[in-house]
């Protein structure tokens, strides 16, 4: 086959591939950096000019500035689904003008196996190799369940996406158009580590063994906690999202992947964001493999690592521990994503801990994260039955199996000293404390 010559007949121009966009068409993309910024602007152009209507657009974690997810005269022609929230679908969410689709990600993939008819998959790429691949590059989660049932597939290919040779791939046979573009990634801006996140991410890493598996999310208590593992020996991953901290862990030798139980040698993941460093380090590296999320994700399969780590993050937590991740009060914030999904994972595996992790209060010290009750319209993430450790700079609660009372008496000792009297009022008078 002339691949060579297949891909300049399906070359051609935002604009052109905009103009096959029909109304009441359904859009997928994948998350972060798999996202096609140019197509989507082009698309959002013909809709500014009454051109197609009901188009939806499924997404997640948006890291771009997506035109129809900024301008709510769009709501209706162009309207975002969101999986998962970024800065933009939030901004809609909250505005009325954008919609969530509450999951877990690990169930993705069957959703859209079962539910859903795409009119068109749009998705960034590393450029051809020799064979007629494209790489998906930081992203493999649920652009295979996509591309199955996408009737059409664009490419933005981007001489910038790395070329992840475990990852998601896809042919020039099974493309429809493209597009070539050339522009950096979108990056995280870096994190700084307090001595608040440092606290606790000293906490969490005393708790964790030489050769456990871990996984760990994005902000300053995730990196503090990888700053603090740096001393330990025969680490592996397993995680939803790769992230900075995790390439230091590797590049200073604390991870080797050498202790696994599968995958061993190996870091696996669905998807990357970070810096630039990240990209580089995925490009055409056998030791990061990119799988779909719903392998990555399933808690059967996160469980056969033994000494399964995963730290994660909440907003508030109540007396009972259940865990307020995605939003704030009735302001929605995110979504589920993956947490209960490692939270769950890490249970079930030999050795396993899972930890909620948060600085003790918000806005100069005025607001208890740790909670009598969750704020009116809270939405709960992980429930009471799921939740094993809670972390604070005050210290760690261990929850799971223990009665209410003794779960209540814990988190108010690592609540700020500030509200420790209020919480034990509050759990008093309603007969938590016995």
């Amino acid at each position: 086959m002339n691949y060579t010559a297949e891909y300049e007949a399906k070359r051609t121009s935002a604009e052109a591939l905009a103009a096959q966009v029909q109304s009441g068409w359904l859009i997928g993309m994948d998350a972060g950096a798999a996202q096609t910024p140019t197509i989507m602007s082009a698309i959002a152009e013909r809709a500014r000019k009454d051109e197609i209507a009901g188009v939806k657009v499924q997404t997640l974690l948006d890291v771009y500035p997506l035109e129809y997810l900024a301008d709510n005269s769009l709501f209706g022609k162009l309207t975002s689904e969101a999986w998962f929230s970024g800065g933009g679908s939030r901004r809609a969410v909250n505005g009325g003008y954008g919609d969530i689709i509450p999951n877990y990600y690990r169930d993705i993939p069957k959703y859209i196996r079962g539910m859903y008819d795409y009119d068109v998959f749009c998705v960034s790429v590393s450029p051809m190799d020799r064979h007629g691949y494209f790489s998906l590059s930081t992203v493999s989660s649920y652009s295979p369940a996509m591309m199955e049932k996408a009737r059409r597939i664009f490419l933005e290919v981007n001489d910038h996406q790395p070329r992840a040779v475990c990852g998601a791939q896809v042919h020039i046979s099974q493309v429809d158009g493209l597009i070539e573009v050339s522009h950096e990634l979108p990056v995280l801006p870096p994190t700084k580590i307090d001595a608040i996140s440092e606290t606790i991410g000293g906490l969490i890493a005393e708790r964790i063994a030489d050769g456990s598996c871990i996984q760990l999310g994005i902000g300053a208590i995730p990196d503090a906690v990888g700053a603090a593992l740096k001393q330990k020996h025969d680490l592996g991953i397993h995680t939803e999202m790769f992230t900075d901290s995790m390439v230091e862990l590797i590049q200073c030798g604390a991870v080797n992947n050498s202790k696994k139980q599968i995958h061993r040698g190996q870091t696996v993941t669905t998807f990357a964001f970070g810096s630039k460093r990240i990209y580089d380090y995925i490009d055409d590296n056998p030791g990061i493999a990119l799988l779909p999320v719903d392998y990555v994700n399933d808690p059967n399969v996160i469980c056969r690592n033994d000494n399964m780590i995963s730290i994660n993050a909440a907003l508030e937590v109540d007396l009972w521990g259940q865990v307020c991740a995605e939003s704030v009060g009735t302001k929605h914030m995110s979504g589920s994503g993956g947490q209960v999904d490692y939270v769950r994972g890490a249970c079930q595996s030999k050795g396993g801990k899972s930890f909620i992790a948060f600085t003790s209060t918000a806005k100069g010290d005025t607001i208890s994260k740790i909670k009598s009750t969750l704020t009116p319209g809270a939405v709960v993430t992980t429930s009471k039955n799921d939740v094993d450790y809670i972390v604070t700079e005050y210290g760690v609660a261990h929850l799971r199996g223990e009665p209410l009372s003794r779960r209540a008496k814990q988190l108010i000792a690592i609540a700020h000293p500030n509200f420790r009297d209020e919480l034990s009022f509050e759990a008093k008078k309603r007969g938590i404390l016995i």
